[in-house]
């Protein structure tokens, strides 16, 4: 069996980045989410505003 890697990766918008290596050879999964920031289970509104500290980020 093949072996698996994980990125975590950060750009801006996550939805950018999901459409960018969906579609990509070998990649079997993208999940959306958050990282870092100081606010337990934010939303996507409250990261919006820049203040909860969080990345947008892929896990690809």
């Amino acid at each position: 069996m093949p072996q698996r890697e994980v990125a975590t990766l950060a750009g801006g918008c996550f939805w950018c980045l999901e459409a960018a290596f969906q579609d990509l050879k070998g990649v079997e999964q993208v999940q959306s989410g958050y990282s870092g920031g100081r606010v337990p289970n934010p939303s996507y509104e409250d990261v919006c505003t820049g203040t909860t500290g969080h990345a947008e980020v892929v896990q690809v």
